[in-house]
């Protein structure tokens, strides 16, 4: 425990949200609740005019609906969201080297080793500086928390929800614990409060009273004296720049239980992609492979083959997923998958196997003399097997660009048969950004039946008016979100051209032809 408070937490408010809101000025001031839209979808971020109807983070959205059904829900925006998140980190880099972020809109920041505060006023100086220059650069609010330790500096940025800072002066600890629940200290969730419940301890004052014997006893070792210390304010976990991640993993919910076998082996062999994508970015190889399901009656199943190596190589990921996805019974439905990664290392060891079987198919494609050698090797060169094109590129019926070709001229003879394939549906996310070259920026506020709704707004601007389009318009397209706050270069531009980029005059209502 430090004599002054020069450990900060801050806390962004309601950050998705938020963001939206302040990307979207209609929605200022309104309900907004942000997360999977699907019938399975989970909230993940509501506003605070949202959360008077007792709407939260991890509430099944379709409860969701129920309690707020006038809210506007939208489809998370990461790529905003970690844009926003960087902003906020450079800010708090800033302060000190001592940064530990735990997610995108939450971090701890060791003010005394960066020299931004060693005493009380230069602590409180500089979290008041921190939560003005946030608001400056991105345009939204966090809360500050400063206190002589994490956990109370945690407990103080709660504390000051929303936009505000609340000091915790050290040698406060204990009279201020006291009276608060057990569940406001580190490691004590749902299972382990109610186990202390069911003992006779509801606040933290009950836990230092009973004595690290009886939390021992009760909790066992390691927990129970980690817990006592917590509850007489005892937390000496230094903030701790770099933080090494134990696993990468991705997985998906389901609107509806996969029940055909098939089905879901190709959806495991996606998400194993999808892992060593997230894999290579963090510039990791793992040595362990996790599958996860969940099946129809809520059980949820783990199975984890341990290879010889670390390895980055979707072949062997998407190899042992479907390994173990061999020893789960799936036959009653399944409605989440999840593949992960783990035992993380910074280098990689090829699977042998896996490589020695590539060099024997090279060698027999090689090998001169057969038909079948020569079209194998042409259907490897150009990604097709069985007929079906496997790259991401376009087929023979398009173009560079995935447009469909004009048919060919009529050679005089007679057309092949051929398949005709209606143009797959341009899908708007409700809540995405979109430009329309007629009328500018917007965002989607909702889709379906081959319509898009788009509200004709952007940061900054009065809330703007609404106007319908057909899915397949070709002037409207999604495009990179706007800044929340103009930067002087973005403005210098503007005033250079002599325009805005809100459109100068109203567009059509939607019932206007």
């Amino acid at each position: 425990m430090r004599p002054a408070p020069t450990i900060l937490h801050l806390d962004m408010d309601a950050f998705f949200a938020a963001a939206e809101q302040a990307a979207k000025p209609s929605l200022r001031g309104k309900p907004v609740v942000v997360g999977g839209l699907g019938p399975r979808g989970v909230v993940s971020t509501a506003s605070y005019e949202a959360r008077r109807f007792g709407v939260h983070s991890a509430m099944p959205m379709a409860q969701a609906r129920r309690l707020a059904p006038n809210a506007a829900y939208l489809v998370p925006r990461f790529a905003v969201y970690r844009t926003i998140s960087e902003q906020v980190m450079e800010l708090l880099g800033r302060l000190s080297p001592l940064v530990e972020p735990l997610s995108l809109d939450e971090a701890f920041v060791d003010l005394e080793a960066g020299g931004s505060a060693d005493d009380t006023a230069s602590a409180l100086a500089a979290g008041e500086r921190l939560r003005k220059d946030i608001r400056a650069v991105t345009g939204l609010s966090g809360s500050v928390g400063l206190a002589g330790s994490k956990m109370l500096a945690k407990i103080g940025s709660d504390q000051a929800k929303p936009d505000g800072l609340v000091l915790i002066e050290p040698g406060t600890e204990r009279e201020l614990l006291g009276p608060m629940p057990v569940r406001i200290l580190p490691g004590v969730g749902p299972a382990t409060g109610e186990h202390l419940r069911r003992a006779g301890m509801t606040t933290v004052a009950h836990l230092a009273e009973a004595g690290e014997d009886e939390l021992v006893r009760l909790l066992g070792k390691a927990h129970g004296a980690s817990l006592y210390r917590m509850a007489r304010g005892d937390d000496d976990r230094p903030v701790v720049s770099e933080r090494d991640a134990k696993s990468v993993s991705v997985e998906d919910t389901f609107d509806v239980d996969l029940h055909d076998r098939a089905r879901v082996r190709t959806e495991v062999e996606r998400l194993a992609d999808r892992c060593v994508e997230r894999l290579r970015a963090a510039g990791r190889s793992g040595r362990t492979v996790v599958l996860k399901v969940r099946r129809y009656d809520f059980s949820t199943l783990t199975r984890s083959d341990t290879l010889r190596g670390p390895t980055d190589d979707p072949g062997v990921v998407r190899e042992a997923a479907a390994r173990l996805l061999e020893s789960v019974d799936t036959t009653g439905g399944v409605r989440l998958l999840g593949v992960g990664v783990t035992g993380l290392a910074d280098f990689t060891q090829e699977d042998l196997f896996a490589q020695a079987a590539a060099d024997e198919l090279a060698a027999s494609l090689q090998e001169p003399g057969t038909e079948e050698a020569s079209a194998e090797a042409a259907d490897v060169e150009q990604g097709v097997t069985g007929g079906v094109v496997a790259t991401g590129g376009p087929t023979a019926a398009e173009d560079e660009v995935g447009q469909p070709l004009p048919p060919a001229p009529d050679s005089g003879g007679a057309p092949p048969a051929e398949v005709s394939v209606a143009p797959e549906e341009r899908r708007f996310p409700a809540g995405h950004d979109v430009r329309h070259a007629e009328f500018g920026a917007g965002w989607v506020q909702g889709s379906g039946l081959r319509r898009v709704t788009v509200r004709f707004e952007e940061p900054g601007s009065a809330p703007g008016r609404v106007r319908t389009f057909w899915v397949d318009d070709p002037d409207l397209e999604l495009s990179e979100p706007l800044p929340l706050v103009p930067t002087v270069a973005d403005e210098a531009a503007d005033r250079a051209a002599g325009q805005s980029s809100w459109p100068a005059r109203r567009p059509k209502s939607r019932w206007e032809s």
